[in-house]
């Protein structure tokens, strides 16, 4: 083989490999490169090499010494071709139209359940009002949640079909113990343990198997007021669910008494609130019975008191304009995200 033409040959596979290397995109398609022109077996400088055996011996000095100028250019063009591919900026998608001086999209927050807000509103307004704010087990036995409540046994607010009670009974086979009914359950635990003047507030989740509608729900929430003391009167009742209505509603709400029979209460009204021209059931009061007094061992003829319930989601629908409360529990975000 003449010296020129293994010489035109060393140059070409120069140019070709250098190019290539360049080209390169990642360090795959790169070390596809190096195999097909440095492979240690199958390479075409190997190939290449292999002619200088054919090379005239005069001019093998000359031909070696190329051959060895174009193994150590294809090795420094490799390298650079590696350092090329590590110094540069790791992808990060497709950026096309991204512009890093545009501010950026605000996070998308959640917040607290309008019933929860409902909730931390009341006991503040009731804790302007000196109110102090209690709680009671949502399980409750028969005695807090009907006897010391002027509930006698054969009265129907005691029925199966009216609350939900547990699979548990007493000793002669009759229930033991209920989901609690309503939050009254806590003004007696507070009275039994505390002498009067009692103003307390309850507020919490109770449970009567009611069909579900606009107004009603199986589980609600409820807040429960009473206040224990010398010379308590029904203009009390009135005046304190009035400061509390206008103070939550922040405009002139009427409330409206209506005759009504609780238990434990006596005399016993329902409470009316105004709302768009037509008055909504907010839920009901009274006069502590003195039947329940004296089963928390207080004198009747030395304290009176006064108690009310109010429905906690009628109060949120009726802040809120909601007209179904059913809503609330839906878990439609939609709907939550307004509040």
């Amino acid at each position: 083989m003449a010296l020129s033409d293994f010489l035109a040959e060393l140059d070409a596979l120069a140019r070709e490999a250098t190019t290539a290397m360049e080209a390169a995109s990642d360090d795959e398609s790169l070390e596809a490169v190096r195999v097909e022109f440095l492979g240690a077996k199958s390479g075409r400088f190997k190939h290449v090499q292999k002619g200088l055996g054919k090379v005239d011996k005069a001019d093998k000095p000359a031909a070696g010494k190329r051959l060895n100028e174009v193994k150590n250019h294809l090795a420094a063009a490799l390298e650079s071709a590696q350092a090329q591919l590590a110094n540069r900026p790791a992808e990060t998608g497709d950026s096309s139209g991204f512009d890093p001086t545009l501010p950026g999209l605000r996070p998308r927050l959640g917040h607290l359940h309008p019933i929860t807000q409902t909730i931390a509103e009341l006991t503040d307004i009731m804790g302007r009002l000196g109110f102090t704010v209690t709680e009671g087990p949502e399980v409750e036995d028969l005695w807090h949640n009907f006897e010391a409540l002027n509930i006698p046994l054969e009265h129907p607010a005691r029925d199966p079909l009216d609350n939900f009670y547990l699979a548990t009974a007493a000793a002669d086979g009759s229930p033991k113990w209920l989901m609690r009914s309503q939050t009254s359950t806590v003004q007696i635990r507070v009275m039994e343990k505390t002498k009067p003047p009692v103003r307390i507030i309850s507020l919490g989740r109770v449970y009567r198997p009611d069909t579900a509608d606009a107004t009603h729900y199986p589980m609600f929430h409820q807040i429960e007021g009473l206040l224990v003391d010398r010379h308590v009167t029904m203009a009390d009742l009135k005046s304190i669910l009035r400061l509390f209505a206008t103070s939550f509603f922040e405009d002139d709400v009427h409330i409206r008494f209506r005759p009504s029979f609780f238990p434990f209460t006596e005399p016993s009204v329902e409470v009316d609130m105004s709302w768009e021209g037509r008055w909504i059931e907010m839920g009901g009061a009274g006069m502590v019975d003195p039947n329940v007094l004296r089963a928390v061992g207080y004198d009747p003829e030395e304290v009176t008191g006064l108690a009310f319930g109010l429905g906690i989601e009628r109060i949120c629908a009726r802040r809120h304009g909601v007209s179904d409360i059913r809503e609330f529990y839906k878990n439609d975000v939609r709907f939550l995200h307004q509040f």
